[in-house]
């Protein structure tokens, strides 16, 4: 039963790791790559090649974005496929383009059709950062490119690390799937003292967080009369603060914060 239920926990973090969300703007520009640097030998259609049909999703090495990426970097030894000047960011745009383009398939083991586990975010990415910074007010407690506080997560390569839908949810429903990395505890120590931060690291013997001060609080569990996991997040809801259309461009911003730059 203990392997049973091993295996789903593997299958659903394997899911998890091939979805993908990307804006249009990385669509578009993988297109404009794709068609001046790769079509010269896969054709237009990305079919020129025997037993490879780059727009259909069928490839021989790669079974995610990941390999694909590298191999658009690093080329195939021994084969004509050479390496490439790309950055990560510039390869990762070309997968977006081929991804948006593979035609819905019956086959869940194909990662790469559209039935397949991946999202377009419909937003405008630049509408989306000024809302960001403004009338959502995100920049108050979050990090983005090493601008920022340090009061909420990170949010500099949030885009490949939640899917366009899911953070959807989160800004509609901040309580809803909290990461275990982005929890927020309270501590309380035997002199009555309560302190409340998120977590940043826990051990046997001590508990690390960051209190609404940004000041690292190392806290030995012996001093500690209670500590509890909050349930609830700092986060509003932006559910009646913003319209469905701004909600669909602060996605679209998210989604392209992947942490790489050109």
């Amino acid at each position: 039963m203990t392997r049973v239920i091993a295996l789903v926990v593997l299958a659903a973090a394997v899911a998890a790791a091939q979805e993908h969300s990307y804006t249009q703007a990385d669509i578009e520009n993988g297109a404009r790559l794709y068609q001046s640097s790769c079509a010269g030998c896969h054709g237009p259609d990305g079919e020129m090649v025997p037993g490879i049909e780059l727009k259909r999703g069928q490839f021989r090495r790669a079974t995610g974005d990941v390999d694909l990426i590298q191999i658009i970097q690093s080329g195939i030894a021994g084969t004509t496929m050479p390496p490439s000047s790309f950055t990560e960011t510039q390869a990762g745009t070309i997968v977006a383009y081929l991804r948006s383009a593979a035609p819905a398939s019956g086959d869940p083991s194909n990662p790469f059709a559209r039935g397949g586990p991946v999202t377009i975010a419909r937003g405008n990415p630049s509408r989306g950062q000024a809302l960001y910074d403004g009338k959502g007010d995100c920049a108050r407690c979050h990090r983005v490119n090493g601008s920022g506080p340090r009061m909420a997560p990170d949010l500099t390569e949030i885009g490949t690390i939640r899917p366009a839908r899911e953070l959807q949810q989160k800004l509609v429903d901040p309580n809803a799937n909290i990461r275990p990395g982005n929890r927020y505890v309270e501590a309380v120590t035997r002199r009555g003292d309560r302190i409340a931060g998120r977590l940043l690291n826990q051990d046997t013997f001590t508990v690390q967080l960051l209190d609404g001060s940004e000041r690292l609080v190392s806290l030995s569990r012996a001093d500690l009369r209670d500590f509890t996991y909050l349930k609830t997040s700092p986060m509003p809801s932006y559910r009646d603060k913003l319209t469905q259309v701004e909600l669909d461009d602060l996605v679209a911003y998210l989604v392209s914060l992947k942490g790489l730059r050109p």
